[in-house]
């Protein structure tokens, strides 16, 4: 165990933060943190990191282990130049280094010869010192930090490139990268997804799940938390609760444990109604009041459970339209933008259509000009070239990433009432409160609200307005978990057109039936959502490689044979693969099916009214055996495809 946090509590004046929080951390283990914005998880990091006091509790851990905390956006601070910064995480062994050139010069001295005794001494010394430097990893310094850079972005700066001339986002991924050369024996990363694009979110997933320390993460990505988490701790109601598996894993235990726990709860108020009828009934006959009296001290000992909690509040929303546009919503065609100030091409040679009711995603590496395209879609800005043609009774709703349509020293109330002043105040309160501001939450100034709430009130602003044409940048930065799902659950039920920018490849999955990749030279379409583009990637790289295969046999003269390529045999596989799920999903279904029904027969049976009916009971005794046939059939079946 590297860590134990116990009975952990932190109060903010009389607001609870944390209370009696319990987690332990093992050697290598993988742990998500999740909960809702505002539950606690960066608190709890903090306080383990030792940034934070706390009110009660204790936390334990070896004096040996070493915890690397890195806080959401924090970026790094520094007057170094990339390669000096990365090479200072490595100053232990560099000066290691200086040391054994130092005793080799030492040892090269003709002069330490005629002193046998110490020419043994320095020599022991460099045998040791070098050993200790191979273990420690000093001849792959510069691989690692090659490596770490390039995974994070770096790969095209030049090292000498000053970090307080990067941007914020870089700072942040620097910050990410030194980190993680550290590697410390205990990894906590507070959203360190957050603005990543999605190549390196992929190389971090791969990296992290090769680390050889224990990592302990927040993060409200679930493509990232179901590939690198392996169990996942989710704080709710100021208490935590340990999860085995990843978070879609944790998604069913959570909702076949709050099952499991209503189904006693009802058992237990059908037992306590049941003997309260018997009290009421016998108390006052002399023949029965013992047994009434019993029933009585057995009710009263009775530990009575509480009603499951179910799901915290979520917001409730939904996106309507005014009117349908046209058939023909968008049409871009050679569209590019410079930054004349850089005298930098930004993109070029952009084209694409929107039809009514598409939904379509914009992706491509950060800084390749997405927001500017989505700017330049609304009128924000100007392109150096090209045309943007917008369909017949268009209304266009616009989410902006930056949130720079908020004014900061406005309310909640006042932001969304000064936007919409001919609504009733009832009516605005009552959209607030399906965002979660409910009472003195709307009083709040914008200034102090977190990233999650200032998108809750920029989704309750777009809602309003009644668009038929959403664009939204980076829709899902900053909500959390739930707010995710409900935000998906109203735009797949938008009746309007929709063209986001993300890089939640869940939400990409879920939302897409269309990607337009943006790269410098223009655009890329695929057919699908974020998985389908990949295979189509794969595909098109297998052609290429095969072409090359075939060219260079024609070249060499050797014959060109035919074979299923590689690709092929996937693709075969993953179509039988998919049949396999399919057809068991099918036995799962028949499965709950022939157990429903066996139940229902079987509760037939202990009705009264049939215990003299022979025949009744043979006929329904037969059809239960029927049914038990089939169910042991299904069950052989799910069992081969299973293995």
């Amino acid at each position: 165990m590297l860590l134990q946090v116990s009975n952990i509590s932190k109060n903010y004046g009389i607001d609870v933060i944390l209370s009696d929080i319990t987690m332990q951390v093992l050697e290598r283990e993988r742990i998500g943190l999740v909960g809702v914005n505002g539950a606690g998880k960066s608190t709890l990091l903090k306080i383990i990191a030792g940034e934070l006091s706390y009110d009660s509790g204790a936390i334990h851990k070896a004096k040996e282990t070493r915890i690397g905390y890195l806080a959401q956006n924090s970026g790094l601070q520094s007057n170094r130049t990339i390669e000096q910064e990365m090479r200072a995480v490595f100053s232990h062994l560099t000066d290691a280094e200086k040391e054994l050139r130092d005793l080799e010069q030492q040892i090269a001295d003709p002069a330490l010869h005629d002193n046998p005794k110490r020419y043994e001494e320095i020599l022991d010394r460099y045998s040791r010192k070098s050993d200790w430097f191979r273990e420690q990893g000093g001849f792959e310094i510069n691989t690692r930090i090659n490596s770490v850079l390039h995974g994070m972005g770096f790969g095209q700066f030049p090292a000498d490139t000053m970090i307080n001339t990067l941007s914020g986002g870089q700072k942040t991924r620097l910050a990410l990268a030194r980190i993680l050369l550290q590697a410390p024996d205990l990894l906590m990363l507070d959203e360190p997804t957050n603005y990543l694009d999605i190549p390196t979110l992929t190389w971090l997933e791969g990296y992290l799940r090769g680390y050889s320390g224990a990592i302990l993460v927040v993060s409200h990505d679930r493509y990232f938390l179901d590939a690198l988490a392996t169990t996942i701790i989710e704080i709710e109601r100021r208490a935590a609760k340990r999860y085995t598996g990843n978070y879609s894993r944790y998604i069913e235990l959570k909702a076949a444990e709050y099952e499991s726990d209503m189904k006693q709860f009802e058992k237990q108020q059908d037992e306590i109604a049941k003997m309260e009828q018997f009290i009421q009934r016998n108390i006052v006959r002399a023949s029965t009041t013992k047994r009434a009296q019993s029933r009585r001290k057995a009710l009263e000992k009775m530990d009575v459970l509480d009603r499951p909690l179910g799901d915290l509040k979520k917001a409730r929303f939904s996106f309507e339209i005014e009117r349908q546009t046209g058939k023909d919503v968008l049409d871009v065609a050679d569209l590019s933008v410079k930054f004349p100030e850089k005298d930098r091409q930004l993109f070029q040679h952009v084209s694409f259509q929107l039809s009514r009711g598409e939904t379509v995603a914009l992706i491509g590496p950060n800084g390749i000009g997405k927001s500017t395209l989505l700017k330049v879609l609304v009128g924000q800005r100007e392109p150096q070239t090209g045309t943007v043609r917008w369909g017949s009774n268009v209304k266009l709703g616009y989410y902006d990433q930056e949130q720079t349509g908020l004014t900061p020293s406005n309310t909640v109330l006042e932001e969304v009432w000064g936007t919409y002043p001919h609504m009733e105040e009832a009516r605005i309160r009552t959209v607030l409160g399906n965002f979660l501001f409910s009472g003195e939450d709307v009083l709040k100034r914008i200034s102090s609200l977190s990233g999650g709430e200032k998108a809750r009130v920029s989704l309750a602003k777009l809602m309003l307005e009644q668009a038929n044409v959403l664009i939204l940048d980076e829709p899902t930065n900053h909500l959390d978990l739930f707010s995710k799902e409900v935000l998906e659950s109203a735009l797949l039920d938008y009746d309007g057109t929709l063209l986001f920018i993300s890089h939640d490849r869940y939400f990409l999955n879920k939302m897409a039936e269309r990607i337009v990749e943006l790269t410098p030279a223009g655009t890329e379409h695929f057919l699908g959502n974020y998985d389908d583009m990949m295979e189509k990637k794969t595909e098109l790289e297998e052609a290429k490689l095969e072409a090359a295969a075939k060219l260079a046999s024609k070249s060499s003269g050797q014959p060109v044979v035919e074979a299923p390529t590689s690709y092929e045999l996937d693709k075969q596989a993953k179509r039988e693969e998919r049949n396999r799920i399919r057809k068991l999903e099918q036995l799962e279904q028949e499965i709950a099916s022939h157990e429903e029904q066996i139940a229902e027969l079987e509760v037939q049976l202990t009705d009264p009214a049939i215990f003299n009916d022979y025949m009744a009971i043979q006929e329904i005794q037969a059809k239960i055996e029927g049914k038990r046939a089939l169910l042991s059939t299904a069950y052989e079946q799910w069992e081969q495809l299973s293995e």
